[in-house]
């Protein structure tokens, strides 16, 4: 047979970034569709930035706080808060898609896998950097105020960004090696909560017990917490560079957990 029939009996397969933005448009569309669940996320970060914000206010003028508003110092933990708790719940989407068979569908067409798993989480990543935008407007209406300017915003937002991709890929792999909702919310607040509280999202290292110091110095959402700190104040951590490597290394090594937990479920099916 000739090369010419040859490439006219093959069907052309699209390209790996042909194939993610077509999973991107599948879960926007959704997301659009069932608008109301990133919308109603976003009532307790204003609880906590409005109730709590004003009803520790007196705090701010503690040394630790650095002459700084209780209210500046707890936006940016909101801020990570709300893209952790987001991402925790990624994974939901892919229990709802095995139950409904669209995952095999998946599995038996001819995509990359980690094209299904980049696709999804663009959409999360997407719906997180939304959720942001309105957390900071809050915050400023709120009392707080951004002296990194632009930048610092934006920086910011890249941390969240980065944050939210670790917790939406651990997720999405806890979704696709358990295959139970249960399960995954389980996880999810057995992690969410420690982690959120056990840094300094709320509170300065130095008003913690000692152990709690300690657990918050090797936490990533401490890290992320200081970098979006930092940014959103002109006064980065010391330390920045290597929270922002750790963090990166966390997001790859959570991004390949996915992708192999999506090839494990292929081969146990």
């Amino acid at each position: 047979m000739s090369t010419f029939a040859l490439s006219l009996s093959a069907p052309a397969r699209a390209g790996w970034f042909t194939q993610a933005g077509q999973v991107l448009r599948r879960w926007l569309i959704s997301s659009l569709r069932q608008a109301w669940g990133p919308v109603m996320s976003l009532i307790q970060p204003i609880i906590w930035i409005l109730l709590f914000g004003q009803v520790f206010a007196s705090l701010g003028v503690l040394p630790a706080f650095g002459g700084a508003g209780y209210i500046d110092y707890l936006v940016p933990g909101i801020l990570m808060m709300t893209v952790l708790y987001s991402g925790a719940w990624a994974g939901t989407g892919y229990i709802d898609d095995i139950s409904s068979g669209v995952m095999d569908q998946y599995l038996t067409s001819p995509i990359a896998r980690s094209a299904i798993i980049s696709g999804q989480l663009a959409q999360q990543l997407i719906v997180s950097l939304a959720q942001s935008l309105v957390v900071l407007g809050i915050g400023w209406l709120g009392g707080a105020r951004y002296p990194g300017g632009a930048g610092g915003i934006l920086a910011a937002l890249g941390v969240a960004t980065l944050l939210a991709s670790i917790f939406c890929c651990a997720s999405s792999a806890v979704a696709l090696i358990t295959r139970s909702q249960i399960a995954l919310i389980s996880l999810s607040q057995l992690i969410v909560l420690p982690a959120t509280f056990l840094s300094t999202a709320m509170m300065p290292a130095e008003l913690m017990p000692e152990w709690v110091q300690s657990v918050s110095r090797w936490n990533p959402m401490t890290w992320a917490v200081e970098l979006g700190r930092g940014g959103l104040s002109g006064e980065y951590p010391a330390n920045a560079w290597w929270q922002v490597a750790g963090l990166t290394v966390i997001a790859l090594l959570a991004f390949a957990w996915a992708v192999g937990s999506i090839r494990a479920y292929q081969r146990s099916v």
